[in-house]
């Protein structure tokens, strides 16, 4: 069975910096149990390199990049060209031990078609990580209350290269979609996890708990009695709702523990 966790997290990403030594060590520690020399790894959106680096100082895995800005790599090893939008990953099928995709999925238009890609590279057991900004924490549920808009997420600019920078978010995933992407794509045994508790979204979640209760209730009574959309085949077949504590911030980590070449859950 595959896995892909998700880790979830707060942290603006800026200029170069694809992303953060936080989320890197959650991703790491993810990967630790499926880790072993001489594994086969890939990183899509590799960025700088800093995952592959920080990988290579735990264990002994031999690494791959893609990346669509090639000019931005920095480590020993080439960064193959792709665009993730449009292209195939220049890879054969289940080649892959473990594949790490840090920070990029919410700067695409295609993110669906990029999980299909990963699942596609990774073989049969691996272990493949990706991470996005939690848009459910409650800093983010308030921001989007008042301005419309996610927690590290804004106004676009309008046919502007800007876009597809390092900076541009423009998709922004709640876990459930992540998931449903996921088992979608052919991956098994999705779990969620986070980077770190956001002290803001912490005090939020013990003012507004109380209200979120109640709404989830009414949610879900309406949707398991009234539209049948929530069944207990979904619920007992680690398809979760969104149900992690609405203080976490977030890196949607998804790792898929194993992989089949099936789609198990719909």
């Amino acid at each position: 069975m595959d896995s892909v966790q998700g880790i979830q997290k707060t942290i603006p990403i800026a200029g170069t910096r694809m992303s953060t030594p936080r989320i890197y060590a959650a991703v790491i520690g993810a990967l630790k149990p499926s880790l072993s020399d001489g594994a086969i790894h890939l990183d899509i959106g590799a960025g700088r390199g800093e995952l592959i680096k920080e990988l290579g100082g735990v264990c002994k895995v031999t690494s791959y990049a893609c990346d669509f800005h090639v000019e931005r790599f920095d480590a020993s090893i080439p960064c193959e060209q792709v665009n993730l939008n449009t292209e195939r990953l220049p890879y054969a099928d289940r080649q892959f031990d473990i594949v790490t995709c840090s920070e990029v999925i919410e700067h695409l238009e295609n993110y669906r078609g990029l999980l299909r890609e990963a699942f596609r590279v990774s073989k049969i057991g691996a272990t493949v990580v990706f991470t996005t900004p939690n848009v459910l924490n409650m800093r983010s549920r308030v921001r989007y209350f008042f301005a419309g808009f996610a927690n590290l997420f804004g106004p676009l600019p309008v046919r502007n290269d800007k876009l597809y920078s390092t900076d541009g978010h423009i998709t922004p995933i709640p876990f459930f979609y992540l998931a449903h992407a996921l088992l979608d794509a052919g991956f098994d045994d999705v779990k969620l996890r986070i980077d770190k508790a956001q002290r803001t979204s912490v005090v939020l979640a013990t003012l507004f708990w109380p209200i979120i209760a109640i709404g989830r209730f009414r949610f879900m009574r309406r949707e398991r009695k009234r539209f049948g959309t929530i069944t207990a085949r979904h619920e007992c077949r680690s398809f979760p709702l969104p149900r992690q504590p609405p203080s976490h911030q977030g890196m949607g980590l998804c790792y898929l523990h194993g992989r089949r070449p099936t789609v198990l859950r719909p």
